[in-house]
């Protein structure tokens, strides 16, 4: 009996160690360039256990941005733990997309001030996905994690590092 009830102590044990994420994705990383206007300029990564680098550059804090703040220093690196109802919801945006499916461009040229997205997706599998849109209006599904990651910037705990 006591050998049973060892055995299921050291089972209980064991399913209660910290597990390893399972992801389909290694690293999710976004950045947005700077447009004419006052378009945020910053890059974040997202690791699979949900710890995140945000480089802001410009435009990302202030809510009434000038054209002052170009001649500012870069506004920081920071880092956090992104919320896990946030990561699962950009996991379901990311498996909405069909991403390796997706172009790897897109965006028209001709117009000289719009800001460029580039989304760049590393698989468990060690494949990857680079997604360049000039003007961010590839698709309406990129759109919609265009502007998650925008939000990301505002709605989650940001320590800065340097």
């Amino acid at each position: 009996m006591k050998y049973l009830l060892g055995l299921c102590a050291f089972i209980f044990l064991l399913s209660c160690t910290s597990q390893k994420v399972n992801s389909k994705y290694s690293k999710i990383e976004y950045e947005a360039t700077p447009c004419f206007g006052f378009c945020p300029v910053f890059k974040m990564t997202i690791s699979p256990d949900r710890t995140a680098i945000f480089e802001a550059e410009h435009f990302n804090f202030n809510n009434k941005p000038s054209k002052d703040e170009f001649s500012k220093p870069r506004e920081g690196t920071f880092k956090g733990t992104i919320k896990e109802e946030d990561y699962n919801k950009l996991i379901s945006l990311l498996d909405g997309l069909n991403a390796k499916g997706l172009s790897d461009k897109y965006g028209e040229h001709n117009i000289t001030d719009l800001p460029t997205s580039y989304l760049r997706i590393k698989f468990s599998d060690g494949t990857s996905k680079n997604i360049e849109d000039y003007g961010k209006n590839g698709s309406e599904k990129l759109s919609e994690v265009y502007q998650f990651f925008e939000n990301l910037r505002k709605n989650q705990q940001w320590n800065k590092v340097k």
